[in-house]
């Protein structure tokens, strides 16, 4: 899935490419907003708000959020699409440039004064602008129980943070999936956090161990039953969520996770 230093990239290549243009066409290929015709109006700015992505262009926003298989391309006018037409859910062309979003989870068209009904609910922003740190601590300190797999990566505590990122970051604490956030340091957690987010934002390839090589970029994350990168011990996998239908999978070295 992608996860915040995803969409913080993709968002600056679409704001690249598209701020200050007049659209050219507007296509919302989604029931609610199918006859929504922004034509003729200016993009003002594209940016990322953890794991959202939002157009601003004159009085609206375009919201979408990639989930699992969601992307936002660009082509120029004329090129062939690199994924399959039906999937396209957002045409935006300007004269040098057409954005597509595919299989966008969320596409809709919202006022701008609105914008806090889809991402006011969100936690600071790990690459944000205004990342606000004393924030993210008290967020993550408020529920001492909450287990600390489930704590890092709800979004109202830490906007940015997926299922890969909560293992890695878990790991490098020495911290097991199913602690309880208020039996753990929370500072350096949430420190480690902006700077590992900090470190991938601008490359396409995510790492943790600091080795961009296949196979070498993890220390746990999908890595069950392989050997850990530090003591040899089998990684294990299992099941993690505040509800059976939200659960995830969790990673973990039972050796240096207590």
């Amino acid at each position: 899935m992608p996860e915040g230093d995803t969409v913080w990239l993709a968002a600056r290549n679409l704001h690249s490419a598209l701020a200050g243009e007049l659209l050219t066409g507007f296509d919302l290929r989604v029931p609610p907003f199918a006859t929504a015709d922004l034509t003729g109006e200016k993009i003002i700015e594209v940016v990322s708000r953890g794991k959202h992505l939002l157009h601003r262009i004159g009085d609206f926003t375009l919201h979408s959020h990639l989930k699992m298989e969601g992307a936002w391309h660009l082509y120029r006018p004329g090129s062939p699409w690199r994924r399959r037409v039906f999937e396209a859910r957002a045409v935006l062309e300007t004269e040098p440039w057409q954005a597509v979003g595919f299989a966008l989870a969320i596409t809709e068209l919202i006022r701008r004064d609105d914008e806090h009904t889809v991402v006011g609910h969100l936690g600071p922003d790990l690459l944000g602008a205004d990342w606000n740190r004393g924030e993210a601590i008290t967020r993550l300190s408020a529920e001492p129980s909450t287990r600390a797999f489930i704590a890092i990566l709800d979004q109202r505590n830490l906007a940015g943070i997926g299922n890969e990122y909560a293992n890695e970051l878990l790991f490098l604490r020495g911290v097991l999936p199913t602690r309880s956030i208020g039996d753990i340091d929370v500072a350096p957690l949430v420190d480690l956090s902006q700077r590992m987010l900090q470190s991938n934002r601008e490359r396409s390839i995510r790492s943790t161990t600091g080795d961009l090589r296949p196979g070498h970029t993890s220390w746990v994350y999908a890595r069950a039953g392989k050997s850990c990168r530090r003591c040899g011990t089998p990684i294990r996998r299992g099941m993690l969520g505040p509800t059976p239908l939200t659960e995830r999978l969790t990673y973990w070295c039972p050796c240096c996770q207590r």
